[in-house]
């Protein structure tokens, strides 16, 4: 008995090798996946492979769940989640008997007179302390029954393989999709007009993003990630489309200039979405993503959203009554949908009854044929405040059929391909980012490098549909899709899959497309003010992976975004006199760049892509961080390093084939593929 107070026992000179104990049940993912991390920059890791946590992820404070809505200890971890201490799997039961058998085991030695070179007898020992390769946790609690299979997460109703039924399905999903709507049919009412497009025109863009979004949501659902995420026209597009839109080559066409400035768009966006395709399915994403960390992800997104403040409320502020209502409305209700109806509907009531009614004062007149002065003063308002400026409705067709090739055959130009290029790589950035945080949520584990890579590949096969049917921007995984699963507590990608199907039916009905082209510019401009601050918001978020507030990684986002600013600001600025009188608008000023830049090289198509990549928010955002981000030293822990499931291992556990499979059998034939897929 006198080893039962270990504090009065003297502490041995040396400690014997341990007895051997039997094997301790696997705790954590990393554990049974065999992690082995790739990356350098571990300062913190000890000789013995052991990463000398800082002493406040030591303590167990209590911290709010965000996702979860509760209170949850904080053990440390990696990527920012923590798993809370007081909720034992079986697993964690498992690995306390274990020790428990060690401790017997050293108790029966020393009742068995096994002698320690004449000291004391050995006190007991210490909870054993991860190494580093098993420091590796979930970031939500989960069971693990025998056969391997992990449990349900406690905060979501439906997972990534639950099919509860037709109407909960169509419930949700409807919801789902009705929380995605801003992303789906906004830029197309941004770059259609910008191209010189009737309305007409737009209602057949907005049909047509609708068609291929669906088909490439159909896609990436059954061929891709299988991760419950919508594909769609995406704001990382839409500043280099503006750039290639006001390229001085486009000015003073006559004709169609909006057929003539699609083609060339669908030609830069086939070039880069197969450039996209190749880095996937050639397995090059997977070594591409060892650079690729929360801190990286975070400014990248973050400056998509901040890079449109010179076209937001400058929009709005030609007509306050009606903008202001807007962007509080969907504020206070945190649905764009029903802000957006609300909204249009009192804007119809205040057109009605002629507040914006000025008499003598025609709005299908062109302002350069107005001779009126009063006319003139009030011309502006009158058309942005009006409902019934817009005929799209009335001459939309009821049924139509959005067919590849239908502004015409695509132009190529390798100088506007190269800057797509590149922009598709911020694209794959932001997929990598919304990859990792849905599998947290939905799905058993995270993926593996290769289902990435595959995911990466048929996006760029999307973009190619994209380019060919003429949406104006390539087709990418919505950064908003991880919000609203949070919110919508739906991670069944059944629903994503009704909800695609919906879609495509929605786009044979001509009448929709001109229903939302029918939006007043005004209300558009409050809508994007919501949607691109939530963007920057939910890029930010990513930095909850990783320590937050660590001064390594404050310094690294604060540089990114600060440059992300100031780097493009110097280039739209530069050339241009105070009093100079541009031909474009005023909102659309950072993004004729190409023709007054600083790089004046005897190349045009050199100076063209320096111009033009260089004034990018996202491209500095990204080229800082990720030099940053992999040159200054930092734990794993510190920076947040995504985790990934290795090959073999997910090979091994049916919750994680059955995630991640692909369906009819299809992965068979692409079994040689071995950098691609599970």
């Amino acid at each position: 008995m006198s080893s039962s107070d270990p504090k009065t026992r003297s502490k041995p000179p040396t400690s014997p090798p341990a007895p051997d104990a039997p094997p301790i049940p696997p705790s954590s993912w990393a554990k049974r996946t065999g992690f082995k991390p790739k990356l350098s920059g571990e300062t913190n890791a000890s000789d013995s492979g052991q990463i000398s946590l800082p002493s406040r992820a030591r303590e167990n404070n209590n911290q709010p769940d965000l996702e979860a809505g509760r209170v949850r200890p904080a053990p440390p971890a990696v990527n920012g989640e923590q798993q809370p201490a007081n909720e034992k799997g079986p697993a964690e039961k498992k690995r306390k008997e274990a020790d428990g058998v060690n401790k017997g085991s050293s108790a029966s030695s020393a009742n068995g007179h096994t002698v320690n070179n004449g000291a004391a007898p050995q006190p007991q020992q210490p909870t054993r302390r991860p190494s580093r390769n098993e420091e590796v946790v979930d970031v939500l609690p989960q069971n693990v029954d025998d056969e391997g299979f992990v449990g349900r997460h406690s905060h979501m109703k439906y997972e990534l393989r639950d099919t509860p039924g037709l109407v909960p399905i169509g419930l949700y999903g409807f919801q789902h999709y009705l929380s995605m709507l801003g992303s789906l049919i906004l830029i197309p009412l941004v770059i259609v007009p910008a191209m010189g497009g009737t309305y007409e025109d737009t209602a057949n863009v907005v049909s047509t993003v609708l068609f291929v979004s669906g088909v490439t949501t159909l896609l990436h659902s059954f061929l891709g990630s299988r991760l419950p995420l919508i594909q769609g026209s995406s704001f990382v597009f839409l500043a280099p489309a503006l750039a290639i839109i006001n390229s001085p080559e486009f000015r003073g066409l006559n004709g169609n200039n909006f057929k003539h400035i699609m083609k060339e768009l669908q030609g830069a966006i086939i070039m880069a979405s197969a450039f996209q395709a190749l880095l996937g399915y050639s397995g090059l994403m997977s070594l591409f993503l060892r650079l690729i960390n929360p801190v990286v992800v975070a400014p990248t997104i973050a400056a998509v959203g901040l890079s449109f403040y010179s076209y937001g409320f400058p929009l709005v502020g030609n007509c306050l009554e009606i903008g202001v209502m807007q962007i509080l409305l969907v504020i206070i209700f945190s649905l764009v949908p029903l802000g957006l109806v609300i909204t249009w509907g009192v804007a119809f009531l205040l057109t009605e009854a002629g507040a914006y009614s000025y008499k003598g004062c025609d709005t299908n007149i062109p302002v350069s044929n107005i001779i009126s002065e009063h006319c003139r003063k009030h011309v502006s308002r009158m058309k942005h405040c009006r409902v019934d400026t817009s005929h799209a409705f009335k001459s939309s067709p009821w049924f139509r059929f959005p067919y590849p090739l239908q502004w015409g055959t695509p132009v190529f130009h390798w100088k506007m391909a190269i800057v797509m290029c590149v922009v598709s790589i911020i694209a794959s950035v932001d997929s990598v980012g919304s990859y990792h945080a849905s599998s947290l949520l939905v799905s058993s584990r995270p993926p593996t490098p290769g289902v990435v890579s595959r995911g990466i590949g048929l996006e760029g096969l999307s973009g190619i549909l994209a380019g060919l049917w003429g949406t104006g921007t390539g087709s990418t995984t919505l950064t908003e899709n991880v919000h609203t699963i949070a919110v919508t507590k739906m991670g069944s990608r059944r629903a994503v899959e009704l909800g695609a199907c919906v879609l495509i039916v929605l786009s044979l009905v001509g009448k929709v497309g001109g229903f939302i082209a029918s939006i007043p510019e005004v209300i558009v401009a409050a809508l994007l003010c919501f949607m691109w601050a939530m963007l920057a918001a939910l890029g930010l978020s990513n930095l909850r992976y990783s320590e937050a507030g660590s001064s390594r990684n404050i310094i690294i986002v604060g540089l990114s975004l600060f440059f992300s600013l100031s780097i493009p600001a110097y280039f739209q600025q530069y050339g241009i006199s105070p009093n100079s009188n541009m031909s474009a608008p005023s909102y659309f000023q950072p993004y004729i760049v190409t023709s007054h830049g600083p790089f004046g090289t005897k190349y045009e198509g050199v100076n063209y892509i320096m111009n033009t990549l260089l004034s990018l928010n996202m491209v500095i955002a990204f080229i800082v961080a990720v030099i940053l981000d992999n040159t200054v030293p930092g734990s794993r822990q510190e920076r947040g390093v995504y985790v990934w499931s290795e090959s073999e291992a997910a090979r091994r556990e049916p919750a994680v084939v059955k995630d991640y499979e692909l369906p009819f059998r299809v992965g068979q034939v692409f079994r040689w593929v071995k950098w691609v897929g599970l």
